[in-house]
């Protein structure tokens, strides 16, 4: 099969796509391993650890589903995970959804890389899109994002926010995407104003251990940085920074969201007045410019990079409060500038 090697910029907003649509699908049990139906539905998303109602990574997936479902007017399927499942269950989700026809299906997720080489290979007629990570493959679109340049931008806006001079980063597992959320937040930090301390920490090793799922230790985290002085946490955690605001909300200091515009989230509305802003990851956009594409008959596949340049990634300015904050909204365009025109490298680790 061709490498796909060549790296292609799709411009996507960072807009908010409602969560209006529902819908859902099952795993199959049947292995079959070839071509897929003749009638291409719609898209089919498999969720991240989490699943829908994370307020976050998964739900901005959903929101690019149901703006495609919206536009297109075609059937969707959206699967949740299960939990301590393996590769071959994953497998088995992303094979079945191919079978019945979805076209494109997504794994929203690092974690569906595997499966999805072993199954794209099987079912040549399917466009697969992977969230987090390359899968090379003549027929995948990888869709990856510079969550290091959104998470400088938050770092910009904690170090203008904090009266304390401490802040805090909260990690949902100690894993090489998470640790580009955390060099980027640092720098960020540290380049707006170096008396600035950064407390940092991961909730768990690994994904299994329930580092993206448990909002009780992202409270926790959150809890102990705030003991030490933190009056501003960003949380790149899934489910688990629920956790985080709302311990933040209780003791009334900053809180910032990821992925998605938590300010705006309704599951989020009693903790809305502590969420300062959300470093933004235009997931919903990448499904919906990959399920665009297969519907105009040129489906996308290689490397897609959503950064800054591209309004891939950004950061959220829902809340007024950022407005009273001396220098914030000054401090984040300089730095959005920067970021975009190369002055200012983005460290990814």
């Amino acid at each position: 099969m061709r490498r796909i090697s060549k790296l292609t910029r799709v411009a996507v907003g960072v807009a908010s796509l409602a969560l209006a649509a529902t819908a859902c699908g099952g795993t199959s049990s049947d292995n079959g391993d070839s071509g897929g139906s003749k009638e291409d539905l719609g898209v089919a998303i498999a969720y991240d650890i989490g699943g829908k109602g994370d307020q976050s990574f998964n739900d901005a997936a959903f929101a690019g589903l149901a703006k495609a479902k919206e536009e297109f007017g075609f059937k969707t399927a959206d699967v949740e995970p299960t939990e301590g499942e393996t590769d071959a269950d994953k497998e088995q989700r992303l094979a079945s959804l191919a079978r019945q026809g979805y076209n494109p299906v997504i794994g929203v997720g690092f974690a569906y890389g595997p499966a999805m080489e072993a199954v794209a290979a099987k079912y040549p007629d399917t466009t697969f899109g992977i969230v987090d990570s390359v899968v090379e493959g003549e027929n995948v679109a990888s869709l990856v994002f510079a969550e290091e340049q959104a998470s400088y931008l938050a770092g910009v806006a904690a170090a203008k926010a904090t009266k304390s001079n401490t802040v805090g980063f909260v990690g949902g597992v100690d894993i090489p995407l998470i640790h580009k959320f955390q060099a980027g937040f640092e720098q960020g930090v540290k380049d707006t104003n170096s008396k600035v301390k950064v407390v940092s920490q991961y909730l768990t090793q690994t994904a299994e251990e329930g580092g993206f799922s448990s909002p009780d230790k992202g409270k926790a985290a959150a809890e102990g940085q705030i003991e030490k002085g933190a009056d501003v946490i960003y949380q790149a955690a899934g489910l688990s920074g629920q956790g985080v605001i709302e311990a933040a909300a209780k003791a009334k200091v900053w809180a910032i969201g990821v992925d998605s515009d938590q300010y705006n989230q309704e599951a989020l509305a009693g903790y809305k007045d502590f969420i300062l802003t959300s470093a933004l990851k235009d997931v919903g956009g990448a499904v919906y410019t990959l399920t665009k594409s297969v519907e105009d008959g040129k489906p996308l596949t290689g490397t897609q990079v959503f950064d800054l340049k591209v309004n891939g990634v950004g950061l959220s300015d829902s809340n007024p409060k950022m407005a009273e904050i001396p220098g914030l909204k000054e401090a984040v365009d300089e730095a959005k500038k920067g970021i975009t025109d190369g002055t200012i490298k983005v460290n990814t680790e």
